[in-house]
């Protein structure tokens, strides 16, 4: 006799084999954030915009966060320093906006 799998496990199992690409994908991806600090951080890691910046020398990474480009880099600027530029997914922002950022 052959048994049916039930519909609620199928469906667990369809919906898993639907987001492990996606976490792998989310862990290799690369950031949405990339800035420039003027000075090298102290720290590795900081949270702006509730997500987690890597820095390394003077380059600060992350991926994206709910929060305004301008909010994450005034968050950014208050844990690291004065930020040199700020590239959020291949948007720069303005000189006049990254015043307000270090302001």
């Amino acid at each position: 006799m052959t048994r049916l799998v039930p519909s609620a496990l199928f469906a667990a199992v369809a919906v898993s084999a639907t987001l492990a690409p996606a976490a792998i994908e989310a862990r290799t991806a690369t950031p949405f954030y990339t800035v420039e600090l003027a000075q090298p951080a102290s720290d590795d890691e900081a949270i702006a915009g509730g997500v987690l910046f890597r820095c390394e020398g003077t380059t600060c990474t992350a991926p994206r966060s709910r929060d305004r480009d301008l909010r994450v880099c005034s968050e950014l600027r208050r844990e690291v320093g004065t930020i040199a530029s700020f590239n959020a997914g291949g948007s720069m922002l303005s000189q006049q906006q990254l015043s307000r950022c270090n302001g």
